[in-house]
């Protein structure tokens, strides 16, 4: 099967719990890394989640997991909190990081650059503004390649 199908059964499968649990799924990846696979699966709650909390998931989603079969090939489960530098994978991740600082990647050039990273001021009308030092960017939200949460310092 091939990966995205596996990330999709697997965001299917543990969604609706952890919407019951005030949990929010953040991303799902399932890689190759040397001879091993790993599903890993990021979650986050407002204040954040703990070593109880993740226990607590991946005792849940390995439970239906075996239940499923989804996936054939031996692989190691992982729930983790996405961390400080957390990604911004869908349009209200980043509104809900306005005001917070950001590392934002860009599929083309915008006002010559690739890279930005500084404060998330605005998030409107598809376009983020983002300050870098004395400088305001603003880039279309569509022109975004990647975006996570940063700590600068």
């Amino acid at each position: 099967m091939s990966t995205p199908k596996i990330k999709s059964i697997v965001e299917e499968m543990v969604q609706p719990y952890l919407i019951e649990h005030g949990f929010e799924l953040v991303d799902v990846e399932y890689v190759k890394e040397g001879s091993n696979w790993f599903l890993r699966v990021f979650v986050d709650k407002d204040g954040g989640i703990d070593l109880d909390d993740c226990s607590m998931i991946s005792e849940y989603l390995s439970q239906k997991l075996d239940e499923k079969d989804p996936v054939s090939d031996a692989y190691f489960l992982e729930v983790s909190s996405p961390g400080a530098e957390r990604p911004l994978r869908k349009a209200e991740d980043v509104a809900r990081a306005v005001g917070k600082d950001v590392f934002i990647t860009t599929y083309e050039p915008v006002n010559g650059l690739k890279e930005f990273e500084g404060r998330l001021l605005s998030f409107e009308n598809d376009e983020l503004t983002v300050q870098t030092g004395k400088k305001e960017h603003v880039i279309p939200y569509a022109k975004v390649a990647g975006a996570r949460l940063a700590i600068i310092f």
